[in-house]
């Protein structure tokens, strides 16, 4: 201090300010050094503006028809089993097993599971929930998943499921929600559906009910949830999400831009391309591929002329997929040549091949050329008219002509019209019909009278297409439309749906793959995508086997809109 009581005016500036610049140096210093030990991770709290479109009704496992239920009861309910991504695992089930003859199914339950107003949650509750699935007064929707199954409940931490044949795919089913008799069981089957706990669910879920709100006219307009402290697993780091009801996408859409919401799910293709093409907006478009399978049906027994495979082989040669995709979907979907659909393959399943019986340089382009050359060479000949015609026998001639019908849907409708466009221009006479959905199942599907259709599969997680290819669903109310018939295709599909080997199931998906598409009873066109717009500040969305909209929801613990930072060394991920 001496020293500096000799120094200058000068000189003390001139020290004070060294001072002052090596503090900060050091301050800068460590701040960088801290940086460099510290990860951002995240952390509990925001809230996230979901918007839906459609009403809650029924926010309960067994009667969940909405999407609006559907979401909600996603969160609020859980059930034996859960999709955590791909991969199907334990929930409310500490553990299973399977019988050697794959014919009974043994749950033991965790002993630490509650319900959300603190009783316990035990296979009592399991049994009741199922019992009631299978209740034919109660009419639920998920009845078919449980026909003919035997529930045995063996202690209250254990239960068992007792199938009358072998079905490999029921284990998907243990996804549903498992609902409290305690509450449920006091409610008779005419008053089921007017309870007040469908609109305020008590479950076992990630999250619980928090609030509802109502329009002047008792209508809801929003749903709160929030975590609840008492679940059994991870708690998710998004502490509220309130759901926003909407009457159609318009008005949605119109919310998602005045930020009124943040995120919409399910949203069509065309308005899809317009938000992602606006990076200046609050939010982004995610999009997975869906497990639905939309293509042309082909009725053999109904026109003559499409039994001739070589016409099939050309009219599949024909098809621009990528057209259709960039017009009806603006992009939003993947071209398709295959029974099986993208989007479901977990590292077990077979993944459908992308070959054609069509063989074009772009099998995803029209070879109007080649096709022609097909026809040519089996005897086909162009008329005047434009139109292909072949002499069968003597006098007859047979002329390449047939109608496509669909439904009144705008996507299905200009589909239709760019397939009808194709296939003219190869020099085949096709006239479009179209339909009002209920008609068009009840006096075209149904009573399969029809040429061609132009329609959509949807197939669940399971992946089985038992439904839509065995022999014996030829007729409604099955859904094998285009009648098809092959008795090894049937042994296939009945392997599938009893084999618990992965091995086995994947070498029969590929072998019933290359069947059909050999054998042409329909024309495979296109799978659409799941398109999800969602803020920018949320991170962690895994939209991996999304089969549903509620889907999304699958790794719903895994999102998070805040962080936070720690040191390198304390971070438990």
């Amino acid at each position: 201090m001496e020293y500096l009581k000799k120094f200058s005016s000068t000189e003390k500036f001139v020290f004070c300010a060294l001072v002052l610049i090596a503090l900060v140096t050091a301050i800068i210093m460590a701040t960088k050094v801290n940086e460099s030990f510290l990860k951002e991770i995240p952390f509990h709290g925001g809230e996230l503006k979901e918007g839906v479109i459609g009403l809650p009704r029924t926010i309960n496992p067994i009667l969940a028809v909405t999407d609006a239920d559907k979401d909600i009861g996603a969160l609020v309910y859980s059930g034996l089993m859960k999709y955590d991504g791909d991969s199907l695992v334990t929930d409310i089930a500490k553990s299973y097993s399977l019988s050697s003859d794959g014919l009974t199914y043994d749950f033991i339950l965790r002993d630490d599971i509650h319900f959300q107003d603190g009783k316990t949650l035990t296979a009592d509750d399991v049994a009741f929930t199922i019992l009631k699935i299978q209740d034919p007064a109660l009419n639920s929707p998920r009845r078919s998943d449980w026909s003919n199954v035997n529930t045995k409940v063996v202690s209250p931490t254990e239960i068992q499921f007792i199938l009358k044949q072998a079905y490999s795919p029921f284990i998907t089913n243990m996804t549903v929600g498992i609902m409290p008799k305690h509450i449920w069981g006091n409610v008779n089957d005419d008053q089921f559906i007017f309870s007040g706990y469908n609109i305020n669910p008590i479950g076992s879920g990630p999250y619980k009910f928090s609030s509802l709100s109502r329009d002047a006219g008792g209508i809801p307009t929003t749903f709160t949830l929030e975590t609840w402290g008492g679940y059994f697993g991870s708690r998710p780091f998004i502490s509220n999400i309130t759901f926003y009801f909407f009457a159609d996408e318009s008005k949605a859409l119109s919310a998602l831009d005045s930020g009124t919401i943040d995120s919409l799910p399910s949203i069509s293709a065309v308005p899809a391309a317009r938000l992602a093409s606006d990076s200046a907006q609050a939010y982004t478009i995610l999009k997975t591929a869906l497990p639905r399978v939309f293509g042309v049906f082909f009725n053999q027994n109904h026109s003559p002329v499409l039994a001739d495979k070589t016409v099939r082989q050309a009219l599949d040669m024909s098809i621009d997929r990528q057209n259709i995709i960039k017009t009806v979907l603006s992009g939003y979907g993947l071209p398709l040549h295959s029974p099986l659909p993208y989007g479901l393959d977990n590292g077990s399943y077979y993944v459908p091949s992308t070959n054609s019986a069509a063989s074009s340089a772009n099998i995803n382009s029209a070879n109007i050329t080649g096709a022609q050359a097909l026809l040519e060479k089996a005897g086909w000949k162009k008329g005047s008219d434009g139109f292909y015609a072949k002499k069968v026998g003597k006098t007859a001639t047979t002329t390449l002509a047939f109608d496509i019908y669909t439904s009144d849907s705008p996507d299905l409708k200009t589909a239709s019209d760019l397939v009808k466009q194709s296939w003219i221009t190869l020099g085949a006479n096709v006239t479009v019909k179209v339909f009002e959905s209920g008609d068009l199942y009840q006096n075209v599907i149904r009573t399969r009278s029809f040429d061609a259709l132009l329609f959509g599969e949807q197939i669940g997680k399971d992946r089985d297409v038992y439904a839509f290819w065995h022999s014996s669903q030829r007729n409604a109310p099955g859904l094998n439309i285009s009648m098809y018939t092959n008795s090894k295709a049937d042994k296939l599909l009945e392997n599938i749906r009893s084999t618990s080997d992965d091995s086995v199931r994947t070498s029969s998906y590929a072998q019933l793959d290359q069947m059909i598409q050999n054998d042409l009873p329909a024309i495979f066109l296109y799978s659409p995508d799941f398109i999800y717009a969602v803020p920018r500040a949320l991170h962690g969305v895994s939209l991996s086997s999304v089969t549903i909209p509620t889907d999304r929801f699958n790794s719903i613990r895994s999102w998070y809109i805040q962080t936070e930072k720690v040191w390198k060394v304390f971070d438990r991920n």
